[in-house]
């Protein structure tokens, strides 16, 4: 009977906690799915758009995450009776089936029956020949804001070789899931490539639609043109608002958690160390054979159509899990106290970095620091004053109200 009673006690005690613990659990769910099934992409404002490229043979610049709803945008296009005429496909492909730098072969759409021109390789440009015709190119794709993710790149080929053809421009903008924040060393002039053509930081915090008017206003497109743009903006949207996305931007970007680690964990790319290429986790961890730093265990595989070679293949590597990462609201995630404690620990320092890293990294300032020993506070200090101006710049050209 006392027995009886405590459990009695216990259960009068825990039954309001849980109640009120459960309430605010499934709030903040409902909250946070409010505010993301709130937003509405640029796509998804047919009338924005639909009246503009009427009568019009048009060009989309696309890949998988180019949706209107669960329709992907060409064939929605297709269905209004749009004069649809080529599709530009960027890294990864029109369908996004194609893994990190692999060559992506011009072919023909089997659903639709158009030509799909790849824009990656060595035609990273649209040519006079592809737009033959064209009266005007859409371009909708999802980013996730790091310098290094070459959307950004095929959008400014895509910007020139409209300003050199006398075409309209018409971007669908997207959030970008990254944009609350700006952080890492900014371009020197010295590492453009197609990883970075611009003296913009790793996290530049902008959506594509933004970083089209900023290439035009600051003169950045070859031989300083201007691209005509029409912009359909995102509605509902912040840059400190929350933003899942919907679709995988690449193969290798699986989950929100690898979004939000990717700006960060791509530095490796430039290194001996893995970040899960050729397991489910891409993106989400780092590690080596025979390391030291961490205990989390991983061996990768190939997997075709993702990672077909994956950097230590078949061997067991060992490392760090981040897949419990969380952003935290209003600060940056950027985080370099991963690589240079991955250097500091790697038992062969001469081959830790490769040729690649000072293009990710956008100048050899980074390399040399975390080789000198340089204290991650005074490496963060020496982007400030770079960081200060480009967030300068970045104001002129913003479209949705910001995080700060």
């Amino acid at each position: 009977m006392k027995k009886f009673w405590h459990q009695r006690c216990l259960h009068k005690i825990m039954r309001p906690i849980l109640i009120i613990l459960f309430s605010v659990f499934f709030s903040a769910a409902n909250s946070f799915a409010a505010s993301k099934d709130s937003v509405i992409v640029g796509a998804e404002q047919p009338l924005q758009y639909l009246e503009i490229i009427a009568k019009s043979n048009i060009a989309v610049v696309a890949n998988q995450t180019s949706k209107v709803g669960n329709l992907h945008l060409v064939d929605f296009l297709l269905a209004k009776k749009a004069n649809v005429k080529v599709v530009f496909g960027p890294e990864h492909g029109f369908r996004g089936e194609a893994e990190a730098g692999e060559l992506v072969n011009s072919t023909v759409d089997k659903k639709t029956g158009l030509k799909v021109i790849s824009l990656y390789g060595n035609h990273k440009k649209p040519t006079k020949e592809d737009l033959k015709g064209i009266d005007m190119v859409v371009f909708d794709i999802q980013d996730v804001g790091a310098r290094f993710y070459t959307y950004i790149s095929t959008l400014q080929y895509v910007m020139e070789a409209c300003a050199e053809n006398k075409l309209t421009l018409v971007i669908l903008d997207r959030p970008n899931p990254n944009g609350f924040y700006i952080d890492g060393p900014v371009l020197n002039e010295k590492f453009k490539s197609f990883v970075g053509m611009q003296t913009i930081p790793v996290v530049h915090g902008m959506t594509i639609a933004e970083y089209a008017q900023m290439l035009n206003g600051e003169g950045w497109l070859d031989k300083k043109m201007s691209c005509n743009l029409k912009i359909v903006k995102v509605q509902k949207w912040t840059h400190y608002t929350p933003y899942v996305l919907p679709e995988k931007p690449s193969p290798n970007l699986p989950n929100q958690t690898s979004i939000y680690l990717y700006p960060s964990l791509c530095l490796f790319e430039g290194t001996n160390v893995s970040v899960g290429r050729g397991t489910d986790f891409p993106f989400q961890v780092y590690g080596y054979p025979n390391s030291t730093n961490g205990t989390f265990e991983f061996t990768p595989q190939s997997i075709p159509g993702v990672s077909k070679t994956p950097l230590h293949e078949g061997k067991k590597c060992i490392g760090v899990d981040l897949r419990r990462f969380a952003p935290e609201p209003r600060q940056s995630n950027f985080n370099i106290s991963w690589l240079i404690e991955a250097y500091k620990t790697t038992t062969d320092t001469s081959g830790f970095f490769n040729s690649f890293f000072d293009k990710l990294a956008g100048d050899s300032k980074l390399r040399e620091q975390i080789i000198a020993g340089v204290p991650e506070k005074e490496i963060r200090d020496s982007w400030k004053q770079d960081l200060n101006k480009f967030m300068a710049i970045r104001k002129k050209y913003l479209l949705y109200k910001d995080f700060n």
